[in-house]
């Protein structure tokens, strides 16, 4: 049976139920299957327009569809109870999730898939989407033996309370052409500091006499121990300098100090020079992300 629910008034036993099953889809396949703002929206206080398709048999919930809105297209994920996989039950999440964007509207779609196999391949052709992007996802032993060489005229601290507004604006210009990363706001940023796992000390902010020029925030994963270059960027002004490889470099460094013996990260499979960066300093890709991508006409009984 398949329903779909607005994320904001799901109630606490169906809430828990899907929290149960991405717990037993992450203890099958080594990691969670929800991104970030997924997961937050999910567990903490979601947006307005998150939505989740439920689909359940007789005796529980075999899979759910999570639609968020992240300022220029509906992020779609899936989750689905291992033993019902590749039984129909991905497709049919898949068209009430593209059916109730069309209702409300239409709109781009993209589907994230993290470590998809030819089946689900298929099913993404069948239904229309089109592969978007590829997420590599690199690891590297830690530590390093380099050490940071930082341009002459930068300094380096690490996050304080009253930073926010000057490090969302460095993020979204570095990230500018970024479809996630560079439409972040003030409530994403607190959504994120609010987490168990938000270490300031392990948030670098390089400065120049404009302001932030560049940041590496990083994490440690309570779940497995591995340290995460979480978003690093670069002001477009600095590019070039060789501040992104001593950030990266700082950045692992930090993680190091805190008994991480695993560095990881993801970086998009195009942008070549940081692939060739993170492999310069040890880094390996163990595993590829894949988003899929499909504009949705609006149904002519939208609303």
């Amino acid at each position: 049976m398949i329903q779909v629910r607005r994320l904001a008034t799901l109630d606490e036993t169906d809430r828990r139920a899907v929290e149960a099953l991405c717990v037993l889809a992450q203890a099958t396949d080594g990691h969670r299957p929800l991104s970030d703002q997924n997961w937050l929206e999910l567990t903490g206080t979601p947006s307005a327009e998150a939505r989740l398709v439920l689909d359940r048999d007789a005796e529980h919930l075999v899979g759910s569809a999570h639609l968020t809105w992240v300022g220029r297209h509906w992020q779609l994920e899936l989750v689905v109870h291992p033993h019902h996989r590749h039984a129909g039950v991905e497709r049919a999440l898949l068209e009430a999730a593209l059916g109730d964007v069309g209702d409300h509207g239409g709109g781009e779609v993209v589907w994230w898939v993290f470590d998809p196999d030819d089946l689900i391949a298929q099913v993404a052709r069948r239904l229309g989407f089109e592969p978007q992007r590829e997420l590599l996802q690199m690891r590297c032993p830690l530590p390093l033996t380099e050490e940071p060489t930082w341009p002459d005229d930068v300094t380096v601290r690490s996050f304080r309370p009253g930073d926010e507004a000057a490090w969302l604006a460095a993020n979204n210009r570095a990230f500018a052409d970024h479809p996630e990363q560079g439409s972040w706001t003030a409530e994403n940023l607190a959504a994120r500091m609010a987490e168990d796992w938000f270490d300031p000390e392990g948030f670098l902010l390089a400065e120049d006499a404009d302001g932030i020029a560049g940041f590496c925030w990083t994490k440690v994963h309570p779940e497995d121990g591995m340290g995460e270059i979480y978003v690093i960027g670069v002001d477009p002004s600095r590019r070039g300098s060789g501040l992104g490889r001593a950030l990266v470099v700082a950045g692992l460094g930090s993680l190091a100090s805190r008994g991480v013996t695993t560095g990881m990260l993801f970086v998009d499979a195009a942008n070549e020079a940081a692939v060739r960066l993170y492999e310069s300093l040890g880094f390996a890709t163990v595993r590829v992300d894949r988003a899929y991508r499909l504009v949705v006409d609006p149904r002519e009984e939208a609303s």
